[in-house]
């Protein structure tokens, strides 16, 4: 993972602008999935345009010594349909997703204000390289899955709600995306090394295209991958969240019940999700750290980056409705592509901005079918999950204290132990770190015992 451009690094202008637009495809996907998938005519434009402002704010609290994009998060979904869904005789609706995110944004203050007074060594020594090596390891692999799902259909639907495209054309168009990426990377010149994404993808949409379009002059749905109805509903401006909130009062979902019942409902949907999501945050940094090689947990602080990330998350939703969080896409685009420039996270988040405001080109993106986007994050998801057991290279894995305790988390990642709790979800990620971190503290005091 030799970096061509390091942090403080500054490419060309038209180079900064490639590398941008490559990293806005890389977390794009999930950034837009999650209004998607809350509904109630949340707008990905707005999630686009918040996820770019709570990026210039991590950005302005690490200093830019921190080269990673922000995104919409997945794990506070539960949390989101808990401030739509009401439950007490009301819902405050947009203005509920805003309440939740601040209360999530100050668990991240009050984190960051510990960090800050007792500083980190505490985490190196509760989560050494033997327990954090393969919880970024089950970042990467814990969401293989959604990468083989995506790698095997399309972006039209049928009336029963199943994408229409066959299967195995879009296992075609994915592994053509994910085999020109690989040979960009591997083989590339330096300017086509550094953008292997942007290569794949568009080689991948090509395929995608010809087909669909060969589908839709005969007929043929099987052929259908790409959906270019999207441009004829094409969204022209942000639907801000706030404005939403605010316009409507806040009451749109029920009668004005017992205000105090849902602010505790509310409290406990999003404040619990938020210290499993820190739990995340220290496994991304780690992993960002061992790939540009400076300890972010100590420069510019583990305290700026809890800030710059909960209050980024805080106004991202402000704005788009979805709380924010770092975004393994876009360590893995880092990684791969070789260019750590915070100047291109800082374009990223820019173009992110403006784009939302151009309907035609938020549209095309959203029209990169899914097999395409799976075709690339086989190679991201698969970086994250290498770099994590790189850190446990100079683990001695012949003493049993380390085996069990990378054993135990590989396990209960991959194998996806999750914990629900009402709207509360403890994801596979964060019951793994957890089981490793208790595994690790109490072989601790056993004696050395290798293998024979």
């Amino acid at each position: 993972m030799k970096l061509t451009y390091q942090v403080q690094d500054r490419p060309k202008f038209g180079q900064v602008l490639v590398f941008a637009l490559q990293q806005l495809l890389a977390i794009l996907a999930a950034t837009i999935a999650v209004p998607a998938i809350i509904g109630n005519d949340m707008s990905p434009s707005a999630a686009l345009f918040g996820a770019g402002i709570g990026t210039i704010v991590y950005l302005l609290f690490t200093r830019f010594k921190s080269p990673v994009f922000l995104g919409s998060s997945f794990a506070f979904l539960g949390s989101m349909f808990a401030a739509f869904a009401g439950g007490v005789s009301m819902s405050l609706g947009y203005l509920g997703l805003i309440l939740g995110a601040a209360f999530a944004g100050l668990v991240y203050v009050v984190l960051a204000l510990i960090v800050k007074l007792v500083g980190v060594e505490w985490i190196n020594k509760l989560m050494p390289a033997v327990v954090i090596g393969p919880t970024v390891a089950i970042i990467g692999l814990s969401l293989a899955g959604n990468a083989i799902g995506d790698l095997q259909k399309g972006s039209v639907y049928g009336e029963d709600g199943n994408p229409v495209a066959s299967v195995y054309l879009c296992i075609i168009c994915g592994l053509v995306t994910l085999f020109v990426t690989m040979a960009c990377s591997v083989f590339g010149k330096k300017m086509m090394k550094m953008i292997p994404f942007i290569i794949g993808i568009v080689s991948g949409y090509a395929i995608a295209a010809v087909f669909t379009l060969i589908g839709n002059a005969q007929g043929y749905d099987a052929l259908k991958i790409i959906n270019f109805s999207a441009f004829a509903h094409m969204q022209w401006y942000p639907d801000f969240t706030f404005v939403k909130a605010f316009l409507s009062g806040g009451y749109e979902y029920g009668e004005v019940g017992s205000l105090g019942a849902y602010i505790v409902k509310i409290l406990i949907a999003y404040v619990p999700v938020a210290f499993v999501v820190f739990a995340e945050h220290i496994a991304d940094h780690k992993n960002l750290s061992s790939i540009i090689e400076k300890d972010l947990l100590k420069d510019p602080g583990l305290h700026n980056t809890l800030l710059g990330d909960g209050i980024g998350s805080m106004a991202g939703a402000f704005f788009g409705g979805c709380p924010n969080t770092t975004y393994g896409e876009s360590v893995g685009c880092v990684a791969i592509s070789g260019n750590a420039s915070v100047i291109t996270i800082l374009t990223t988040a820019i173009i992110a901005i403006v784009a939302s405001f151009v309907a035609p080109f938020v549209t095309f993106l959203s029209t990169i079918p899914s097999c395409v986007m799976g075709g690339v994050c086989i190679a991201l998801y698969g970086f994250i999950a290498v770099s994590g057991l790189k850190m446990i290279q100079g683990v001695d894995l012949e003493d049993n204290r380390n085996l069990f305790t990378v054993s135990v988390i590989l396990i209960a990642g991959i194998g996806g132990l999750a914990l629900n709790f009402g709207n509360i979800q403890i994801t596979e990620v964060a019951c793994a770190l957890i089981l490793g971190i208790i595994t690790n503290i109490v072989l601790k005091g056993g004696k050395k015992n290798k293998k024979e």
